[in-house]
């Protein structure tokens, strides 16, 4: 790169990691913010029959299964045993996991012990419809999900490029919603919206959609941490979904963002990595960090492996 080029390197900042996440976790389920504990929880409903833990699925690069490792010793410490629980991998509109991206999600400690599902969001036969939203979107949900008599959902929390914040409610739509949820609020003119961007959640239509259904679909309980850029967990909260996940928010707010103090002729910009930047489609979100500091009619560079190519056959 030449010398006489004014360059900047705009990058988050550093975290500190915790030492102990498994333990971390754990503790903070035990001290949840917002709700009960979860042996709470599980002892106020009584007869609990089968337990839905929803997980993210393989383009994202939290350690899911230190969240449901932590989530299912603690349910298992309360007498709920392990064929009573399914873990439910939020894909979205995603294709379904490969059999090593499931056992990655799941572990060593979990893979083949507990039942493991992939969301399919076009199976019909899959999903169960509950009716409108206040902004007439029909909702259609997961039935593993919707038929559990406890429902957890894991994740992280990280700036989204048109939902606003990753995380909490995202979990549902468009973890465990049917196609037709999805691509409703989804849709061209809400991504259009000024308040459909990154940092934004609390005005954001998307998320003020989901967290509608989700008050329509119901969820007991929220296991969402912070990661850095090595995936590895920084910050962890457990509870209710709003208020856990405001909590990471903030905390990304505060300890995590960098300003962009000005604008720039070339951008040069990429997803952070493996699995961020696992096709195409999901390269896109770079470029929307790369616009954020772009002058009128500059140049962005989104350089992304894209190890998985376009994305799926119907993105083509």
């Amino acid at each position: 790169m030449d010398s006489k080029w004014n360059v900047d390197v705009l990058k988050p900042n550093p975290q500190q990691i915790l030492k102990n996440p498994l333990q971390s976790i754990q503790d903070k389920i035990k001290h949840p913010v917002g709700s009960a504990s979860l042996k709470e929880i599980v002892m106020e409903k009584g007869l609990v029959g089968k337990v839905c833990i929803v997980s993210s699925d393989s383009t994202r690069p939290v350690p899911s299964y230190l969240l449901l490792e932590a989530t299912i010793n603690e349910l298992n410490n309360y007498g709920i045993h392990d064929s009573q629980i399914i873990i439910l991998i939020a894909t979205g509109l995603h294709r379904p996991s490969r059999e090593e991206e499931r056992e990655k999600i799941l572990g060593k400690n979990l893979y083949g012990r507990i039942e493991c599902v992939d969301h399919l969001a076009t199976d019909m036969n899959n999903l169960t419809f509950l009716g409108k939203s206040k902004t007439e979107i029909p909702i259609y949900i997961n039935k593993y999900y919707l038929e559990s008599d406890l429902k957890i959902l894991t994740g992280y929390v990280e700036p989204h490029f048109f939902f606003g914040f990753s995380g909490g409610c995202k979990s549902i739509v468009p973890g465990v919603a049917g196609a037709i949820t999805i691509q409703a609020n989804h849709s061209a003119q809400l991504i259009a919206s000024e308040n459909s961007r990154f940092g934004k959640y609390q005005e954001n239509p998307m998320y003020l959609n989901s967290m509608d259904i989700v008050h329509i679909t119901g969820v007991d309980f929220i296991v969402n941490v912070c990661i850095d850029e090595h995936h590895q967990i920084t910050k962890v909260e457990a509870g209710a979904l709003d208020v856990a996940h405001d909590l990471l928010v903030q905390y990304q707010m505060n300890k995590v963002f960098s300003p962009i103090k000005k604008l720039y002729d070339i951008v040069v910009c990429g997803n952070g990595g493996f699995p961020l930047d696992l096709n195409l489609y999901q390269a896109v979100k770079s470029m929307a960090i790369g616009e954020m500091g772009v002058k009128q009619g500059g140049t962005i560079i989104s350089v992304n492996e894209c190890s998985d190519g376009i994305g799926q056959e119907k993105f083509k």
